[in-house]
């Protein structure tokens, strides 16, 4: 993964840069960003809302987390970047509160932390004075024409408008919805004869259930997604067993090769299976084997999953919102990994994958790779 280095003394470089790290427009929210030695290099860039760290009561706590949070991605300084409607200086509000809980909390670790405030009509040094800033600070075009700024874009760098942006998979038209639930359907009721049939039969669909997916791949890698049912429907259907789902999330792994076929067979697994399985989920989870995910591959894995969902039943997409949620996490998108996993929660509360990753997000688990970075 790229790393920009960046200098403090270029503040505006660096606010350019954190919508384009975070995929979208803060909107009324504290961002924290870490600065590693030994040249002042951007690391971690977390995201939190402005009123939770404002907060009289739990605020000083929140912001003890954040340095807690820098802490161990190896700042040695730090930068608050507050996200809000007005220019907050003279006043008692809010961004003043916020800043006033970071400091506190980073003053032993960072030392004084410098605040910057993004408002939409400018930014501005939440200290400076207006011989500095002027009211409503300077002119936000300034950030747009920054080095990072036009090199990110320059790189197809997209940012969104909003933090919902990144994470709305917007449905196809009904025609290829029809289409694909009719082919869900008949490989429903396929499942169904197999269940009566026996253990061979249910492990034949559980592997041409796990074809369509390879298939899908394949489209997607060659170029769009076409209009047709298959092999959607097909994915949608087999998703919902867990066992295809399990080699779905194999094969989202690299190097795994045969293993999500292995893994959805009937027959009780093999030493030699439970191991590269566990050998796999150690690229993502491990702290000392933990890979980046290939950019490439993840990429396809992601666009086949929104096209399943986009195609497939509004308010019924647990399983493969939950993939794309994983996959988001593994990459580091943790704010778009939170809206796909409340979508999948909203779809099935009890959805036991998607409520083992909240509880990773929940206390803020990074992947295997980050940790072994660190």
């Amino acid at each position: 993964m790229q790393t920009t280095t960046l200098r403090v003394s270029e503040p505006q470089e660096i606010l350019a840069l954190v919508p384009h790290r975070l995929g979208f427009r803060p909107r009324d929210s504290a961002v924290a960003v870490s600065l590693r030695p030994p040249r002042g290099e951007v690391g971690l860039v977390v995201r939190v809302d402005l009123p939770h760290l404002a907060d009289v009561a739990d605020g000083p706590l929140l912001a003890r987390t954040l340095v807690a949070h820098l802490g161990r991605d190896q700042a040695r300084r730090g930068i608050l970047v507050l996200y809000t409607d007005r220019d907050p200086r003279g006043g008692d509000g809010a961004a003043q509160l916020a800043a006033r809980h970071v400091r506190e909390a980073a003053a032993d670790a960072l030392g004084d932390v410098p605040v910057w405030v993004v408002t939409p009509a400018g930014y501005l040094s939440l200290d400076c004075v207006e011989d500095c800033c002027p009211p409503g600070g300077r002119p936000l075009r300034d950030l747009d024409s920054t080095q990072v700024g036009a090199t990110l874009v320059l790189a197809g760098s997209a940012v969104a408008e909003s933090r919902e942006d990144i994470a709305r998979i917007r449905p196809q038209n009904g025609d290829v919805r029809r289409s694909v639930a009719r082919v869900r359907r008949r490989w429903e009721h396929q499942c169904e004869e197999a269940l009566v049939a026996g253990e061979d039969a249910v492990s034949r669909w559980r592997e041409d259930s796990l074809a369509a997916w390879r298939k899908a791949v394949a489209i997607v890698e060659a170029g769009e997604p076409g209009p047709g049912g298959a092999p959607w429907g097909r994915i949608e259907a087999g998703l919902a067993d867990r066992r295809v789902r399990d080699g779905v999330l194999v094969a989202l792994v690299p190097g795994t090769s045969d293993l999500p076929e292995r893994c959805v067979r009937t027959v009780p697994s093999t030493p030699e299976v439970d191991a590269a399985l566990g050998a796999a989920m150690a690229l993502i989870l491990d702290p000392n084997r933990g890979v980046v995910p290939p950019e490439r591959a993840t990429a396809v894995h992601e666009a086949v999953l929104e096209a399943v969902v986009a195609r497939g039943r509004a308010g019924a997409q647990a399983p493969a919102l939950t993939l794309l949620a994983l996959l988001s996490w593994w990459r580091g998108d943790g704010a778009r990994a939170r809206l796909l996993l409340d979508g999948a929660l909203d779809a099935d509360a009890d959805y036991h994958l998607a409520e083992l990753l909240d509880d990773a997000l929940m206390a803020a688990i990074p992947p295997g790779w980050v940790r072994h970075a660190d």
